[in-house]
């Protein structure tokens, strides 16, 4: 197994590295954050933790106080695609969910595409977060690869000491959501959907955006994530 060493970034020549890996991952014309606002920010009491691989950053995760010191908001996370397989996002996660319970904070939150197949098994599937904060265009526009699509956001929460959060991230058996999927099916390759066909992938923005608003306008929230179905669970 590849040998990968996590810890925080340090020196500016690091930094430099996570801006650069920001460009690979998002792509031309998105505004990667700028190394020496992540170096500012770590020395102020937020996260910059990377993944190295034979010394070289190979994903990086990246989030920063907030009003409440109980708290932190994850603002970035991105994993090169040279290191597909090696499972760097969850285990970036874990990085930061123990870096965040060593400092006394239980709650973390950031946003996703939810069109995003792949991420929504990551945050719900995998590490147990639930949404009930549906964010309209919450970017604006965008360029690289969000580039020709509303930027809708799920706004997700993450309870670092939850038994289920607990259970997932020490590798345990943890029941599955009571929640009921969703109809509509997530794209499994959002970026090709994008390249072949965008008005299809503006009309399934818009159609997940009304059944997601409407789900959570009723106090339903979003429980978990099918990865079969590639559907929501809501309850």
């Amino acid at each position: 197994m590849t040998d990968v060493i996590f810890r925080d970034l340090s020196g500016m020549g690091e930094f430099f590295a996570a801006e650069a890996l920001q460009r690979a991952v998002w792509g031309t014309g998105d505004m990667p954050d700028p190394a020496d606002l992540m170096m500012v920010i770590q020395a102020e009491g937020g996260l910059v933790g990377g993944a190295f691989v034979e010394g070289r950053l190979m994903g990086y995760v990246f989030g920063f106080p907030t009003r409440d010191p109980k708290i932190q908001h994850s603002h970035r996370l991105a994993v090169l695609d040279s290191a597909r397989g090696l499972g760097l996002g969850v285990r970036l996660k874990l990085y930061q969910r123990e870096w965040c319970l060593q400092r006394g904070i239980d709650l973390v939150r950031w946003t996703f595409d939810p069109l995003r197949s792949r991420n929504a098994a990551l945050n719900f599937h995998r590490l147990g977060t639930q949404s009930e904060s549906y964010l309209v265009d919450y970017y604006g526009e965008m360029e690289g690869i969000n580039r020709g699509l509303a930027s809708d956001r799920l706004l997700v929460d993450w309870h670092l000491a939850s038994p289920r959060v607990a259970a997932l991230a020490e590798g345990r058996a943890a029941p599955p959501p009571d929640g009921t999927p969703m109809a509509l099916r997530l794209p499994r390759d959002l970026d090709a959907l994008i390249a072949s066909d965008a008005a299809a992938a503006n009309a399934l923005r818009l159609e997940l955006r009304a059944e997601l608003q409407a789900a959570l306008g009723r106090g339903q929230r979003i429980l978990g994530f099918d990865k079969e179905a590639r559907s929501y669970l809501l309850g």
